[in-house]
């Protein structure tokens, strides 16, 4: 049975373009080759808030892949590049997610 991640990340004021575009343009792609599947994102319509949740097929995947992901060379460039102005996020919360029985994720 899947498992599922959900990442909360509190953007500081005036950075959600900022963030938007760093995972259009780098984060997604990297995402994907270090085997994260994303199922969707979301923001929040009353806080700076982009929350997504992610696709895993064990548990003990997701602590793998983030390791991959941060080291990777690529997502190191782009995240420095993208905070020349300073941060973008304020605060990251993950969250795992095991379905229940009568999920449509299950």
């Amino acid at each position: 049975m899947a498992v599922y991640e959900l990442r909360t990340y509190d953007i500081h004021p005036g950075k959600m373009a900022g963030i938007e575009a760093r995972f259009r343009d780098h984060t997604l792609a990297l995402l994907k080759k270090h085997g994260v599947e994303v199922v969707g994102f979301w923001k929040r319509h009353d806080a700076d808030q982009l929350v997504y949740l992610c696709k895993f097929e064990r548990e003990e995947q997701i602590k793998q892949a983030w390791d991959a992901f941060r080291a990777d060379p690529a997502w190191l460039k782009a995240k420095e590049e993208s905070e020349r102005d300073g941060p973008l996020t304020a605060k990251v919360t993950s969250v795992v997610l095991h379905p229940t029985l009568g999920s449509a994720l299950a």
